[in-house]
């Protein structure tokens, strides 16, 4: 597979382009050092992936992202940072991404750039769904407006709440949108997670983009 590199750390990109180029079946065609620099040099390179960053100063990775989705709808993204946030990991399913990654687990990269080229998604490692199965666009709820059958254990507030999450909204901003104290809005959540018997508020995010079990 083809493979581009772009992060804002020239020894770091380096160092990714070295381990991976040691891989039998990658070939790192390219290296950038901005968000620019990736939306260019994807357009000029094309690659199978791009392993891009998130947080960079001349320009951050979701925008990159963001651009290059518009200009081929089918670029195969993954992107790398340092932490795992939830409203970059939300935003990131939002657009269409196939895979965030945290820059320390350097083992993990390889495999789950094969898992992005098997048509799987992968975050933080761990394989989300598979989107040829699935039959849905990535980024995308099965149907907008129209709960997924995966939600029918939770009442209509709760699932308010979730769209809300899902939108990148944190506990206050959930709080003010649907009048509700902040306590009321964690104990929605804790009802949600149990219900659904997920970890943590991404899974929430991960089953409202991508409609299918986690496992």
């Amino acid at each position: 597979m083809k493979v581009l590199i772009v992060d804002d750390d020239p020894l770091l990109a380096r160092s990714l382009a070295t381990i991976l180029a040691a891989e039998p079946d990658i070939d790192v065609v390219g290296l950038g050092f901005s968000g620019p620099e990736a939306v260019e040099a994807y357009t000029a390179s094309r690659p199978d992936v791009l392993l891009l960053d998130i947080q960079m100063p001349a320009g951050d990775g979701l925008t990159a992202a963001e651009r290059i989705l518009r200009l081929d709808a089918q670029a195969r993204i993954v992107l790398l940072t340092t932490f795992s946030d939830d409203e970059y990991i939300v935003r990131a399913l939002r657009m269409g991404v196939r895979g965030y990654l945290i820059k320390q687990d350097v083992a993990q990269i390889a495999p789950a750039l094969r898992s992005v080229m098997a048509g799987v998604s992968v975050l933080e490692g761990q394989v989300l769904e598979r989107t040829a199965r699935l039959g849905i666009s990535a980024g995308t709820p099965s149907a907008r407006g129209v709960r997924p059958p995966v939600f029918a254990p939770l009442t209509e507030r709760e699932y308010e709440v979730v769209e809300a999450v899902c939108e990148g909204l944190d506990n206050s901003e959930v709080a003010d949108r649907l009048h509700l104290s902040e306590g009321t809005v964690r104990n929605h959540i804790s009802t949600v997670l149990a219900k659904l018997g997920l970890r943590n508020r991404t899974q929430i995010a991960v089953l409202y983009y991508r409609p299918s079990r986690l496992p």
